[in-house]
């Protein structure tokens, strides 16, 4: 199957034998507490929690097919940004596109966020969450850095 061109929407289909459209697909990412993490980015993103137990907690956005599982790991490093020889390196981060930056950061701040010191580009914040993993606020205007 090739890939959709940039911008071009094309009706989605299934690569793996056995899927059905009931199906739910997400990412999962390692939490020492998952209920935190998930209130976390429930309140970030607006998206509700629609499980919660003391190992996996999950969030879903308005529109149903996608979620986000923050799931017990026993034990949790958080990466190191920006990368560093010899420690935990990020393995995958979030992206959230915004038209302010500076309100949302102030806002994900009050959230529990915390600004990384390092900041490669003008129109992204890099954040960490209350777990230390990082994500990205982005204005996306088209800026060249």
């Amino acid at each position: 199957m090739a890939a959709a061109a940039v911008g071009e929407w094309r009706e989605y289909t299934f690569a793996v034998r056995g899927r059905s459209k009931n199906m739910w697909w997400g990412v999962a990412v390692e939490a020492p507490d998952p209920c935190s993490l998930a209130t976390f980015y429930s309140a970030l993103l607006d998206w509700p929690i629609v499980q919660a137990d003391d190992n996996v907690a999950i969030i879903k956005p308005p529109r149903d097919g996608t979620y986000v599982v923050f799931q017990l790991a026993e034990g949790y490093t958080p990466p190191e940004w920006p990368p560093a020889e010899d420690a935990q390196r990020t393995m995958m981060h979030l992206d959230v596109e915004v038209d302010d930056l500076e309100s949302s950061t102030a806002d994900a701040i009050a959230l529990g966020a915390r600004l990384a010191e390092f900041q490669p580009q003008s129109h992204v914040r890099v954040m960490f969450d209350p777990a230390g993993h990082p994500f990205c606020l982005c204005r996306d205007d088209d800026q060249p850095d």
